[in-house]
């Protein structure tokens, strides 16, 4: 995947793949009965005023000192500036969104900087450039020339109990060993309240996990979660990939989950636990560009919002109405991401929806009818296809409500489950949604969007004018993962919302970078998730900086 912020590049740049993990330390606490619960937003610039986020770790609960797990991948290009900046945020909530989070320190270097270093370390500023506290951060780079990954199916099995009122709350660790000692590669989710625990399926990228060698030693721990950030050290085991595999071949690798202090006080102690690892896989992972240079259609479908919070088409402080330069956000937003991705689709005829009016002759509220009015055909030819259906339909239609996003959702999920049942990755559906206001039909929605998670199926949503758009940061997983009413949780995070009047100034472009930031990662983790193979062999030759 190309790194957002920078321009395409010639076929004569060289270009690599740099892995970006980070950790912080003696970060500010905000937090006043507990300690800050920070994250790390990502973003790049590698020409003009506007930064492009790329990408957000994982939030770490009460905890002043954080290794965050997900590390960034991003494009390196020599010959290029790529400016980095490093935003560390305390998130309190689950749907908080960064503007309402407090601000921890930030760190502004370039890509280049970083690549020389191999691990650098500074300390963070705020925004004014005075000094974070005592706060510091470390990001270390290594280069990914393998992209080879192991998947895991890993399982415990009478862990020791650490909690007083109930049983144990367990995550593993997964650790390299390098130069300064162990870092970490990997984290897995909380299986709450059991001593037997099964964690979800998971794969490391080999480099991280053990440099590409499979003879040299990982480490793996064992905590109980506190929601204190102190957690239990519960045992771990140091093993090889090699040997893991060998034992994986038969039935299942199984490993004592020791903990030495323990040991030292106990004579009769024998392990606190064991770590059973179900399956270890080496395969090759496929980027998003091996993906569409194999074949792979991506299939827009744009969904626009008819309800009445939107005003009186007719009227100029109407979202809907169309100045006399044939602008409003709508247009600017269906201009801005359909002018991308139509490249990625060879027929260029896309789908165009509306939901939240009362249509002619009837007046009924529809939630997912056709702009063109033609539900046999719906497809317009080309995005201008779509602005002129559009400037079409506006007269027609009387906007009403309320505003039910999860129609729409489920009719392009059917597309997307019908793709799937191919069996190859040939199709990949994104809908595009843009919308005023906040979402009546929640519940549903989420259900929705759980679903379709399992299949080629992505959401963009596009926030215009100055609504309250905390639901859709919501439903944008960065901040956890999205569950169901009923608790079912999503396979991934496909959603990507962003408020358009951010970019008001920055421009069309800036706009359908930022839209489009997550997508390619998205394709690629689906297809490689489910095993999908494109249709067409590619093999690209590597390239590598030299250090």
């Amino acid at each position: 995947m190309a790194a957002v912020g920078t321009p395409a590049p010639k076929v004569t740049d060289c270009v690599t793949k740099v892995a970006l993990s980070i950790s912080c330390e003696k970060l500010l606490d905000m937090d006043a009965f507990s300690k800050s619960d920070p994250q790390c937003v990502l973003l790049m610039n590698s020409s003009g005023p506007h930064w492009c986020e790329i990408g957000r770790t994982e939030k770490i609960e009460n905890c002043l000192n954080p290794k965050f797990s997900k590390t960034f991948v991003v494009d390196y290009y020599f010959e290029m500036v790529q400016k980095l900046r490093f935003e560390i945020y305390d998130i309190d909530t689950v749907n908080c969104s960064l503007q309402d989070a407090d601000f921890l320190g930030e760190l502004e270097c370039t890509l280049g900087q970083v690549v020389s270093s191999r691990k650098l370390t500074r300390p963070l500023v705020m925004k004014d450039k005075k000094p974070a506290g005592k706060g510091t951060i470390t990001i270390c780079a290594e280069e990914r020339t393998d992209n080879r990954v192991v998947d895991f199916e890993v399982a415990g099995r009478k862990l020791d109990k650490k909690d007083f009122f109930g049983k144990s709350d367990p995550f593993l660790e997964f650790y390299k060993p390098t130069e300064t000692g162990w870092q970490l590669a990997h984290r897995t989710e909380v299986i709450k309240n059991t001593l037997n625990p099964v964690w979800r399926p998971f794969r490391i990228p080999l480099q991280s996990l053990c440099g590409g060698d499979v003879e040299k030693s990982i480490k793996v721990e064992c905590y109980d979660y506190n929601s204190s950030g102190s957690h239990d050290f519960i045992g771990s085991f140091e093993t090889t990939l090699s040997q893991i595999q060998q034992a994986t071949q038969t039935y299942a690798a199984e490993f004592e989950c020791t903990n030495s202090k323990k040991k030292q006080k106990k004579k009769g102690y024998k392990n606190s636990g064991i770590i059973v690892v179900k399956k270890c896989k080496i395969v090759k992972e496929y980027t998003f560009l091996d993906y569409i240079m194999g074949g792979c259609q991506i299939n827009f479908t744009i969904a626009i919002d008819f309800t009445g919070s939107n005003g009186d088409p007719s009227s100029p402080q109407s979202l809907h109405y169309i100045n006399p330069q044939g602008y409003n956000e709508y247009l600017a937003a269906i201009w801005a991401v359909g002018n991308v991705i139509q490249d990625y689709d060879s027929d260029k005829m896309f789908p165009a929806f509306g939901f939240g009016a009362q249509l002619p002759p009837s007046w009924q509220v529809s939630h997912e009818f056709p702009i063109n009015f033609n539900p046999s055909n719906p497809f317009c030819a080309g995005i201008e296809g779509v602005v002129q259906a559009y400037q079409q339909c506006l007269p027609q239609v009387k906007l009403y409500g309320p505003t039910n996003f999860s129609p729409i959702i489920n009719h392009v999920a059917n597309f997307g489950l019908q793709a799937l049942q191919q069996e190859t990755a040939s199709q990949y559906f994104v809908l595009l949604i843009i919308t005023d206001g906040v979402i009546t039909d929640m519940d549903q929605t989420r259900s929705a969007i759980v679903n379709a998670s399992r299949l080629p199926m992505s959401i963009i949503i596009v926030g215009v004018g100055g609504a309250d758009f905390s639901a859709m940061e919501f439903l944008d997983g960065d901040n956890g993962i999205l569950r169901s009413a009923v608790g079912e949780a999503a396979l991934r995070d496909i959603v990507q919302f962003v408020p358009f009047r951010q970019f008001q100034n920055a421009g069309i472009a800036a706009l359908a970078q930022s839209v489009l930031a997550e997508l390619p990662d998205q394709v690629a983790s689906f297809f490689n998730l489910f095993d999908l193979k494109s249709s067409k062999s590619i093999q690209r030759a590597p390239c590598h900086w030299d250090l």
